[in-house]
């Protein structure tokens, strides 16, 4: 990808840059990819006293929509039925709140630009 320090250029490496900035910002990281049958999330942090879910995309190309455009409806509940799946497994659901955040990283003029989402979509 032509645009993105070659060290973002795959997924993994671009988690790891979301959570940093992530954990910059005062959340703390709990697990990185968490994955069931249903579908992986990226990264779950913690907020104070809520538990975050959080889908990172990368973008070196916006010709078709953002990074953060890109997490269509059939993804969103991807996330959100793996979200509350882990939230049971740990015995949190209903006694937490948790929301769903997307962070977007794509190739900007001077580095990497990060879009952060903060509850971008939410169970229906």
């Amino acid at each position: 990808m032509a645009g993105l320090s070659k060290h973002l250029q795959d997924g993994d490496k671009a988690e790891t840059y979301a959570a940093d900035f992530l954990q910059s910002k005062g959340l703390q990281l709990l697990h990185k990819n968490f994955s069931s049958a249903g579908g992986e999330i990226d990264l779950i942090m913690q907020d104070r006293e809520d538990l975050v879910f959080v889908e990172v995309r990368l973008r070196n190309n916006t010709a078709y929509g953002s990074a953060v455009e890109s997490v269509n409806y059939y993804k969103q509940n991807k996330i959100i039925r793996t979200g509350l799946y882990y939230m049971q497994k740990q015995r949190l659901l209903y006694r937490v709140n948790c929301r769903f955040d997307i962070v977007g990283i794509s190739a900007g003029v001077s580095g990497p630009e990060i879009e952060w989402v903060k509850n971008a979509f939410s169970p229906r």
